[in-house]
């Protein structure tokens, strides 16, 4: 019996792969032209160089690995004459960035990803969809990837000083984080955090499993309605819900203080948990739903037939399955509450200062470089749990048999 094969045509070099290449150097060109003053100057460059850096790795260099080791290294010493240390960092990533492009081009790299009898104009519109979502991700990631490293400024400035650009080293330092664990003006909001975001993720956590689990039942009234009552938090403006709740949590709170006798200072801290659990509880429903959407009713039906009760069925065989959920969704309202400001101005009071209230009032009055500090915590720490909630994602996928591994 025959086979069909269908033979991928091999680009032309010098009528596309070049060209192409060309105009990417001329791109990179223009930007490292401009940060020089000269952009004319850095698009003729550009371009010429990575026509003939495409040419000589294409035509000379077959072994794709070592083609982008050389293409990175010629980049890298072409940077370093331009700006010393920082060019030739800046020089290898181009290089990289070049040298990968030539290959991909000349390779037919880019119809690897459609079928064999896609068109060219069809070709061009899932690669050049590719680069557009690239750049949302980028245009994304830029600033969070900015303040990274201006957080190491050894000047108490914002912006990147030459010492930086030039990969100085005295250029760089701790001294805004060393600001940040021992100042008393930030240890105190970053320790009330972490009183108010735990107590109210427990809260989240356990009034959202439940009405999760209520709601998911299809014998119970109007439970859209409600559904839609409870997420309407995450829907509503938040500084509609923060002026709700400063004339409802401040009624609460007299009368807490004038019947409980409670002291102001415990009562603020009550208002701000109780606040914040109410944002938290529609992430929790969300995804603890999510998870029930798989979670096979036959496991309860025989757990009472085998003389359980509601409670024990719920902790021996429901909680264990929907518990990745669970787990999620106190984790979407941990951060909730830990990078919530609006709310806590509304609610709280200067004893409830918290740390993005903190940042907040830094960057109105003081202008302090400990925020950007501050805020590359803040990053690698939303990173870690997000890492998380998507382990416990693939685990409870594989817990539901929806995913072989």
């Amino acid at each position: 019996m025959a086979t069909l094969t269908v033979d991928t045509p091999t680009p032309s070099l010098m009528g596309f792969t070049i060209p192409l290449n060309a105009t990417a150097g001329a791109l990179l060109g223009y930007i490292v032209g401009t940060a020089k003053g000269s952009p004319a100057i850095g698009v003729v460059v550009g371009a010429i160089f990575a026509a003939a850096l495409a040419f000589v790795l294409v035509q000379f260099v077959p072994d794709r690995r070592a083609g982008r080791l050389v293409g990175a290294v010629v980049t890298a010493i072409l940077g370093f004459f331009i700006a010393r240390i920082s060019g030739l960092v800046v020089g290898a990533l181009l290089g990289l960035i070049l040298s990968w492009f030539a290959y991909w081009l000349a390779r037919g790299d880019y119809r690897a990803t459609v079928p064999t009898y896609a068109t060219s104009g069809e070709v061009l519109w899932h690669n050049t969809f590719k680069v557009i979502c690239g750049l949302i991700f980028f245009f994304l990631i830029a600033p969070i990837a900015v303040v990274i490293p201006l957080s190491f400024n050894a000047q108490d400035f914002f912006t990147f000083t030459p010492e930086m650009l030039a990969l100085d080293p005295d250029g760089y330092s701790l001294k805004h984080y060393q600001d940040f664990v021992s100042n008393p003006d930030w240890t105190r909001p970053l320790k009330n955090s972490f009183i108010i975001a735990p107590l109210a993720t427990i809260i989240s956590v356990s009034l959202g499993t439940l009405a999760a689990i209520g709601l998911s039942q299809s014998h119970v009234p109007g439970r859209r309605a409600i559904m839609a009552i409870l997420i309407s938090p995450m829907i509503v403006p938040l500084i509609i819900s923060a002026t709700g709740m400063f004339f409802f949590y401040s009624k609460l709170g007299n009368w807490m203080e004038g019947n409980l006798g409670m002291s102001q200072d415990f009562i603020g801290y009550v208002k701000v948990i109780l606040a914040h659990s109410v944002l938290g509880i529609p992430f929790v429903i969300i995804t603890v739903t999510a998870t029930l959407v798989g979670f096979d009713r036959s496991l309860t039906r025989a757990a009472a037939n085998m003389g359980a009760g509601p409670v024990r069925t719920f902790f021996k065989v429901q909680m264990p399955l929907i518990l990745p959920g669970v787990i999620s969704g106190g984790l979407f309202a941990f951060i909730t509450s830990f990078d919530e400001v609006v709310v806590v101005l509304f609610v709280g009071s200067a004893g409830q200062k918290t740390l993005p209230w903190q940042m907040f009032t830094g960057l109105r009055e003081q202008i302090s470089p400990t925020i950007l500090a501050v805020a590359t915590v803040l990053v690698t720490f939303s990173i870690i749990l997000l890492a998380t909630v998507e382990i416990l994602r693939r685990r409870s996928e594989r817990l539901r048999g929806m995913s072989p591994t």
